[in-house]
């Protein structure tokens, strides 16, 4: 799965991903079934790590998703993270900021839902809205977004110097898939409430958005916050490749359950 990992100072091209690709597994039942299987024992080991995470309070972890409309952020978080303790964990979803979000920098709305050390904190899209909808739509400057880059990179730096692990997934699926799963939406009534006329608009800019996502992943990936380019027309390989990086990322913490309380002789103890 580490082939997935942007390297630093790439010179990204998306073409050179294919959406459609599913590692070792072919695309039949059989090796469908058993990267299911797979992804659930992930899912079981990611639980366990979190209530270690929890216990010890030292770090955060940080999940950032971004991708085009139907890409999967929503399915993602609901398959992978299902066997994580909703206490420990907190979803957010960046959405038009508010007045006043606009009257502070770009960041300090995100700066205040960071994880606390101790939890996990799932992004679905981010920050980097702010260069990529803003610069596909002319809103900012390439000036103004180049300068978003080296701040994100700097507000990042800071947040793995203060114990958060941080991993960014693009959700790469291909532009006839989003036309599938659009037209999916259209077809069943109750994905209805999921449909923006909206959608359809942004789908003209497609390439506009492949370019941005090209720059804006090239420039920000990093050897301590890494971007990885996630194959995700097929859902089931999406979510195993998911769960394999956080499931690693969380391994890499060397989490160990806390002692017990000093002076407790437990081989003792009675409850009356």
């Amino acid at each position: 799965m580490k082939r997935y990992r942007v390297k630093l100072d790439s010179c990204l091209s998306l073409k050179d991903y294919d959406p459609d690709e599913t590692g070792d597994y072919k695309k039949n039942d059989d090796d469908k079934g058993a990267a299911k299987d797979e992804t659930e024992k992930l899912v079981l080991k990611l639980g366990r790590l979190q209530d270690r995470l929890y216990a010890n309070g030292r770090n955060a972890l940080l999940i950032v998703l971004q991708g085009m409309d139907t890409s999967g952020k929503d399915g993602t978080i609901r398959h992978v993270m299902s066997a994580v303790n909703p206490q420990g964990c907190k979803v957010v979803a960046f959405k038009t900021p508010s007045h006043e979000e606009l009257a502070h920098d770009f960041l300090w709305r995100v700066h205040h839902e960071v994880p606390p050390k101790g939890f996990i904190g799932i992004f679905n899209r981010s920050h980097y809205e702010d260069v990529l909808i803003t610069r596909v739509h002319g809103w900012v400057s390439d000036k103004t977004v180049k300068l978003r880059f080296n701040q994100i990179k700097e507000f990042e730096e800071m947040l793995v110097e203060s114990g958060t692990v941080i991993l960014k997934f693009f959700l790469h699926i291909s532009k006839k898939e989003q036309k599938e799963r659009l037209e999916e939406r259209i077809k069943d009534p109750e994905k209805r409430w999921k449909w923006s006329s909206g959608d359809l608009e942004e789908r003209k800019l497609w390439d506009k958005y492949m370019k941005a996502f090209e720059d804006v992943i090239s420039a920000t990936s990093t050897e301590r916050a890494p971007w990885y380019i996630v194959p995700a027309n097929r859902k089931w390989y999406r979510n195993l490749v998911i769960a394999d990086r956080v499931v690693d990322a969380l391994e890499s913490m060397k989490l160990k359950t806390p002692p017990a309380p000093k002076g407790v002789n437990f081989s003792r103890l009675k409850i009356v």
